[in-house]
Parts: C-alpha cells; structure tokens; sequence
C-alpha cells in the first residue's frame, strides 16, 4: 500500500468523525485550519513514543493506537483545556495494512471518547515511532499551570497511583491473574482526566499530570511555583491489585513508578468539599504544599527522581 492509499483509506475517517469541534480543514490539504473561537487560547502539545523505549517490541498496534492518544492528551487535561484535534506523525519500518488498520481502530476508539478529530500528519519509513500533537482550548486566562501552588494549598491526586509501573513486568510475560490482568489495563488504557482538569478552572492553583513518576512531576509544580510539600504515605491511593501483586513495594512503585496519567493539582483548603461534592472525578488528598524548599514524606527530605531519558534512572 502506498502512502496516499494508506492516508485515504486508514487515517481519512480519523478526520470525518463527527466528534470535537472547531477544526475547520482536517487530512487532505497541506494544512489543516482550526477556528479559534472568541475568549480563548489554543493550548497544545507534543509526546513522541518510541518502539522499545516508551512500549515493548511487537506491541499491539490496537493498543498502542489508544495508548499513543490517551498520553498526548493528558497534558490537556494537566492545563484544563477542552480537547479537538489531533495530528499524527508515524514511521513505521514497513507498511502493513493490518498493522495501520488495528492502530487507527485504537486511535478512533480513543479520538471517540476524547472528543477529538485527526487534522492530519506525516507518515515515513524507519524505527517505529509515533509522534502526537494534540490541540484544546482553554479561555482566555484560565489555563491551568505548574507556577501557582501557595503555602497551604492542598495536594491532590485524581486517582490510585502505581499500577502501570507494576505492569511493565507483564507487557512481555502471560499475566499470571486477574489482579496482573487489572494492573495491565492501567498500562494498556490511560483514560486522561479531561473532564476534572476543566472543572479545576479557576480552582486549582497548579497542576500537572503524571508521567514520570508522583515525586518527579510534583517537583516539577514545587520548583514553578518556588514551594516545598509535604506527603502522607498513607493517604497515597493505592489498588487492591497493586498491593497483592507486589506487597511492601506497591508504594515504592506509586511514588517513583511512571505512566500513571493521573493528574497532580494544589487546591485551596477552602475548597477542598467543594472538590468531594462536585469533582467528575473521585480525587485524594496527600497532602500540603509548604513554604520550604524541600519534598517531605512522612516528615523526612525525599528525593524526587523518577525517569530521564538522558539521566540516572530510578
């Protein structure tokens, strides 16, 4: 199959789904044009993964065409934006038809559930990778940030933490159980917390998602907003199948593992029922940012490392 066949045949329905809204031209044209309506900002980012770095050798395409989507559209949700298109860059060693229609089923699935169209891309031969950028709207002003936790804020989590890192051991072996089975699903299926990033508008203080790890991406908010924070371990949200799989280790994983996409935010004390009656999303409190310089867990200096792709791992 040819690159245009496959752009017609495979990607094309990606941009006539009648999902999302605001993308004027999509696939077809040597760019597409998004309508930016009055009062708002486009907010936008890029992830790249790479075959053998961000997912194993030989994993399925179907997969990975949700998988791909889901964390390129999680920084969305980290900034409170509402999501609407999305383009696509692909190398691939070879042109499999199979291959191209399961990754396009996932993507669709994905694009579906997420509100969003593909506006178009670039497809090349070579080591497998997959670069999405994704598109959302915020308005004007109110697009969440990493730079604005305050003393006294609360420390928020969007849900439990740690299971896709105890999955990584299963991504190449038979998952032995239904609580390995849950832990992949964690892995296989991100679901980004759109809908609760667009409820943190004007609430939340700072957010950010969690890809490299909670410590890692909350320092991240702690040096934006020139704070420290203190954590209770036994308040981290952690699954009955994380906690069977791996036992003593399970918060190790939480606080250090990555690919959680769940979102990290600092929330004013005063709104924390608020955050209980009226969030989309069942969100835990781990703690409080402070005026030090410091992360503490339990009341000791932690470092918060966690995956550098051209630094020590943890």
């Amino acid at each position: 199959m040819g690159e245009f066949e496959l752009i017609e045949r495979v990607f094309a329905p990606l941009s006539c789904s009648d999902t999302g809204t605001g993308l004027v031209l999509g696939v077809g044209d040597d760019c597409a044009l998004q309508a930016i309506p009055p009062g708002h900002w486009l907010a936008f980012s890029v992830d790249t993964l790479v075959e053998g770095v961000h997912f194993p050798t030989g994993y399925a395409p179907e997969q990975l065409g949700w998988r791909a989507l889901a964390v390129a559209a999680s920084d969305l949700a980290a900034m409170g934006a509402s999501p609407v298109c999305f383009t696509l860059a692909l190398t691939v060693p070879e042109a499999s038809v199979d291959w191209f229609e399961a990754l396009a089923r996932g993507m669709q699935h994905a694009a579906t559930s997420f509100g969003m169209r593909l506006a178009g891309g670039d497809t090349t031969r070579g080591p497998l990778a997959l670069s999405v950028q994704v598109h959302g709207l915020v308005p004007v002003g109110q697009g969440l940030r990493r730079s604005g936790a305050r003393p006294g804020d609360l420390i928020c989590v969007s849900g439990p933490l740690g299971n896709a890192a105890a999955a990584l051991h299963w991504l190449s072996t038979p998952a032995p159980d239904a609580r390995a089975e849950q832990l992949l699903a964690s892995y296989h299926h991100p679901v980004p917390r759109l809908a609760l990033g667009q409820w943190l508008q004007g609430r939340a203080t700072a957010a950010i998602d969690i890809s490299d790890g909670l410590l890692a991406d909350l320092a991240h908010i702690c040096r934006a907003s020139g704070v420290g924070a203190s954590i209770d371990s036994a308040t981290i949200p952690l699954t009955p199948a994380l906690r069977a799989s791996v036992g003593d280790e399970a918060l190790t994983l939480a606080l250090y593992g990555g690919d959680d996409y769940e979102l990290c935010f600092t929330l004013p004390p005063g709104l924390q029922e608020a955050l209980a009656r009226e969030a989309p999303q069942v969100c835990t409190v781990i703690g409080k940012v402070s005026s030090g310089a410091d992360i503490l867990l339990d009341g000791q200096p932690v470092m918060p490392h966690g995956y550098d792709h051209f630094g020590a791992q943890s």
